[in-house]
């Protein structure tokens, strides 16, 4: 297989075009048609794929997706750990993922302030710790650590001692 041009190598590459090469090259490798928009923030890359059946792309419980999201970041800045960080989503899929740990946030803490004991949520990627450690952060009245190993690592969500 010859190809009409060469591609750049990767040290003339921006991190956003190396992304956008990434997610070409995975989404070809899948045989999907979607699109590929990166957009750059303060403090993060993210890399988008839109269309109709990116349901491989986010594989089950998401796992490709994290997986492609990883590697993304040492991809990307294969330095080390960067002040920018990749975020890698499929039609809304990190969004929706949100609202349902938020829904599972929710009801763990106020089992916690009902009981008075601690509540331990279901093993989750440290991505999605984050985002359960800082929604209940913001919600006041519980307070949340991780306990266990990766794989396996998972939140515990108790209530504030006044």
């Amino acid at each position: 297989m010859s190809d009409a041009h060469e591609p750049a190598s990767e040290e003339e590459l921006e991190p956003a075009e190396l992304l956008e090469e990434l997610l070409e090259e995975v989404t070809a490798g899948l045989g999907l048609d979607a699109e590929i928009e990166v957009e750059e923030a303060e403090g993060v890359l993210r890399g988008r794929l839109v269309g109709d059946d990116v349901g491989l792309f986010i594989g089950r419980r998401g796992q490709t997706i994290d997986a492609v999201q990883h590697l993304a970041q040492r991809i990307v800045f294969p330095e080390g750990p960067s002040q920018t960080r990749v975020e890698i989503d499929a039609d809304g899929y990190r969004e929706r993922r949100a609202e349902l740990l938020h829904s599972d946030a929710d009801d763990a803490a106020e089992e916690a302030l009902r009981d008075g004991s601690p509540v331990e949520l279901e093993p989750m990627p440290p991505a999605e710790r984050r985002i359960v450690h800082e929604y209940l952060r913001e919600r006041g009245g519980v307070e949340t650590h991780s306990e266990g190993e990766e794989p396996h690592r998972f939140l515990v969500v108790s209530p504030v001692d006044d």
